[in-house]
């Protein structure tokens, strides 16, 4: 019988049926919270509440714009719950799909594990202070260092997808520093990982 290409095999999930599609929609919610300056779990409940503003996040190519894409919340809306009256850029679909159950994870993850998430970075990035970095790289970082902490994805498929991330939705040189700093970090997991091991802890 002949050999067969050995894959990553992810652990199937109950709270998602896109896996892929959960990180990259995580990555916008903590965009947008990161610009607006407040907890990402803020932006969630934001997004939970309009369909618009989430076919507006959804809507967006690429995220190097430096100005928030959902706008705030207009305390004046005399319209029906959820709906979008007054926007400026309105929404090109009409709805936009709930938020489920693996982006939420994702999100409320980084927020709740946010120091240990930024120690790791912030030793593995080489004179980038994290305030420092583009937007958009900070959090894919934080996403995907957040996931190997503490999700049971395979360290590649975690990588390989902050990387797509990255390519896609940033800047030309993001895919490579993005790769650089997540492998060191995978290695420091695995090195500590290791090391608990053979202390028996």
């Amino acid at each position: 019988m002949g050999s067969r290409t050995r894959r990553h095999t992810t652990p199937r999930r109950s709270d998602t049926s896109d896996p892929s599609r959960s990180r990259e929609r995580a990555l916008r919610v903590l965009f947008q919270a990161d610009l607006r300056g407040v907890e990402p779990t803020v932006t969630l409940a934001r997004l939970d509440a309009d369909p618009d503003a989430r076919s507006l996040l959804d809507d967006r190519d690429r995220l190097t714009d430096e100005t928030p894409i959902v706008p705030p919340p207009e305390p004046d809306d005399s319209g029906p719950a959820g709906t979008s009256s007054g926007w400026t850029d309105a929404p090109r679909s009409a709805s936009s799909p709930e938020l489920d159950g693996f982006t939420r994870t994702l999100v409320c993850g980084v927020e709740e594990h946010r120091q240990e998430v930024e120690t790791l970075i912030t030793r593995y990035s080489r004179r980038w202070a994290i305030a420092r970095m583009p937007v958009v790289d900070r959090n894919v970082l934080r996403l995907a260092t957040y996931e190997l902490l503490h999700e049971p994805t395979p360290p590649a498929v975690v990588i390989d997808e902050a990387v797509d991330l990255a390519k896609r939705l940033s800047t030309d040189d993001s895919g490579r520093f993005v790769n650089g700093v997540l492998e060191s970090i995978r290695k420091d997991i695995a090195d500590a990982q290791r090391t608990s091991a053979e202390l028996g802890d």
